[in-house]
């Protein structure tokens, strides 16, 4: 159990994927996420029931979907100064799992994913504010450069600045974030589809791919936990 004073401190991916009891879950681009088959509503709508009645959702209540084949669940603190993962969501991902299998659900790592469209900017606060008027998002903690849902359930924003304008290739791409283990073979699948690859510069945590017409996707994972000594 952490202790009460260190529950608030912020995480990176990798803290959370080698924690011991967590194979539940991937952590993506937009928190930690699990999916359980439950395959019907009605038992999915019991495992969200038990999950609302843990404790430690009153300060940090987890987003949850609910669909008639499964539940996703995703854990993340958004604040006035924080968007990201803390150590009580290492507890809490830990009792959800714990809940899951006395319903007797199985989870599949593979089903999540997160997607960001992300817009090349060369004036960042102009472009901004007009897709956070258009699109009613909100502005993600302590950034000016990225929009969110504040309902959580479109597609998130980020706005990467340019330095000179860049006619020659797209400026809108979508970032799809996928689990750190499923990355190969969802590249390999784009490629097998007609897709090329762009750069692997900096793989083994992003990779740029292009459709056959140019367009292009990277696709990320977040925080891979490292090697077992005896490899390399």
């Amino acid at each position: 159990m952490i202790e009460d004073e260190n529950r608030n401190e912020p995480i990176r991916p990798r803290r959370f994927h080698e924690t011991a009891g967590l194979e539940d879950w991937r952590v993506l681009g937009e928190g930690a996420c699990a999916y359980f088959r439950t395959g019907s509503f009605a038992v999915g709508a019991q495992l969200v029931r038990a999950i609302s009645e843990l404790s430690d959702v009153v300060d940090d209540h987890p987003d949850v979907d609910l669909r008639r084949e499964g539940v996703t669940v995703r854990l993340i603190s958004l604040t006035d100064d924080y968007y990201g993962l803390t150590e009580r969501h290492i507890d809490l991902a830990g009792q959800i799992s714990a809940i899951a299998r006395s319903l007797d659900l199985t989870a599949d790592p593979s089903a999540v994913q997160t997607v960001q469209v992300t817009v090349d900017a060369l004036s960042g606060a102009d472009v901004v504010a007009f897709w956070r008027a258009l699109l009613g998002y909100q502005d993600r903690a302590g950034s000016d450069e990225d929009l969110v849902d504040p309902g959580g359930r479109g597609a998130p924003f980020y706005f990467q600045r340019m330095d000179a304008p860049r006619p020659q290739r797209n400026r809108v791409h979508i970032d799809v974030w996928v689990p750190y283990d499923e990355a190969e073979a969802r590249i390999a699948a784009a490629l097998a589809a007609g897709g090329r690859l762009v750069s692997d510069a900096d793989a083994p945590s992003n990779w740029v791919l292009a459709d056959p017409e140019g367009n292009e996707a990277c696709v990320g994972v977040a925080g891979p936990p490292a090697p077992p000594a005896n490899q390399p």
